[in-house]
């Protein structure tokens, strides 16, 4: 039950970091309610492939975060009410060019200074350990690590396990505003009625800076578009979680993808499904699948995995990842509202980072100390600068 003297905390956002924050905090017996306006899952955590990789994260806090999430998966396949399908399966980057290994490299290098377990190979050990990979590759990284996971069935867990903690999950509720009086938040109104509140997170996702424009803060998240291709089931052909060296360079550093290409990402499913991706466009809040990018990614993936020339796409999805300008969250309170706290921002990493954000935003909110120290994470690092204005 709900502990007496604690905040009740409003969540607004239904996808897999709203929904974490909401276990974690139902798990301490704190009066949690979260409010999405549509179904669960039906933003960017529905609309993403299920990779929980470790060798993408940039040497730093954030392969540090990733680390410490991932020790918390297996965890949440017991505790969770759904299979969230967790495997660690392994991982590896794919080398394509002399260029991306020489980069890879360094990159690969500073991740084992930090203690993640991952080796440069070269072609013949990247064939022996994905036979069906083209001949033409340079090389790959491995980790045993790397890991897949089900990002609906996380998502929807971490609610189900929220509301028997007496959570109220409400979904189908659009948010109108934020209520402030003397410059504390004290509810959220919606198109379900007003909710009072002590502390409200945004945990919006790709829309989190319309929800911050609603109390005239400005927050420097942007949608950037991510389009899957979906293939029928077929034999196991892909015995590891693939991307490819383009995707850490387009992550990191935007000049690169412009020369190199979007950068491809690979999981076969449980049932024998490919999910092939993804691209990274600023289009807005367009979630349409478009014919170039769809061609592109069958193109670049093919090229790496040509057996995929034996597989039929079925169908193609888009979602939009929440975009920041320095690729990373943005976790915390907001200094110019009292009350008002950040979860949003994770781009493409939402998914791996889930278990973690959710632990530590939880201990924030109810003025614990956090284990692990979320100040690059905070809201007022753009202050000031030009992120601070998104067109």
């Amino acid at each position: 039950m709900r502990k007496q003297n604690s905040p009740h905390i409003v969540i607004i956002g239904g996808g897999v970091i709203g929904t974490s924050i909401a276990y974690h905090l139902s798990k301490q017996g704190a009066g949690v309610t979260l409010i999405e306006k549509k179904d669960l899952a039906s933003g960017s955590s529905g609309a993403c492939d299920g990779l929980v990789f470790m060798q993408s994260k940039k040497p730093g806090i954030h392969l540090s975060l990733a680390m410490e999430s991932l020790n918390r998966f297996e965890g949440l396949q017991k505790e969770l009410p759904t299979d969230i399908e967790f495997k660690k399966i392994g991982g590896m980057v794919i080398i394509e060019t002399n260029a991306e290994y020489r980069a890879m490299e360094k990159f690969t290098k500073e991740q084992q200074a930090i203690g993640l377990d991952v080796q440069l190979l070269d072609r013949a050990q990247a064939l022996e350990k994905d036979p069906f990979l083209s001949p033409g590759i340079i090389g790959s990284t491995f980790s045993p690590l790397d890991a897949q996971v089900n990002p609906i069935n996380l998502t929807l867990g971490f609610a189900l396990a929220a509301g028997k903690n007496h959570a109220r999950i409400i979904t189908h509720a659009a948010v109108l505003g934020i209520l402030t009086k003397n410059n504390r938040v004290t509810g959220v109104a919606t198109t379900k009625g007003n909710f009072n509140a002590d502390i409200v997170v945004n945990a919006a996702g790709s829309m989190a800076g319309l929800i911050s424009d609603m109390v005239g803060i400005s927050m420097p998240v942007q949608p950037r578009r991510g389009q899957i291709v979906v293939t029928h089931a077929g034999k196991p052909v892909l015995a590891h979680c693939l991307i490819s060296a383009k995707y850490i360079a387009a992550k990191y550093d935007p000049s690169l993808a412009a020369n190199a290409g979007q950068g491809i990402s690979m999981e076969q499913a449980d049932n024998g499904n490919l999910l092939l991706g993804s691209t990274r466009e600023f289009v807005g809040f367009n979630k349409e699948n478009t014919l170039s990018g769809i061609r592109n990614i069958i193109k670049q993936t093919s090229a790496v995995l040509p057996v995929l020339e034996k597989f039929q796409v079925i169908r193609s999805f888009a979602g939009l990842r929440p975009y920041t300008p320095d690729c990373l969250p943005i976790l915390g309170p907001v200094r110019s509202l009292n009350g008002f706290f950040m979860a949003a921002g994770h781009e493409g990493d939402g998914i791996a980072l889930s278990p973690v954000t959710g632990d530590l935003m939880a201990r924030l909110l109810l003025g614990q100390k956090p284990h692990i120290p979320l100040d690059a994470f905070s809201p007022d690092r753009f202050k000031g600068s030009k992120a601070g204005h998104h067109g």
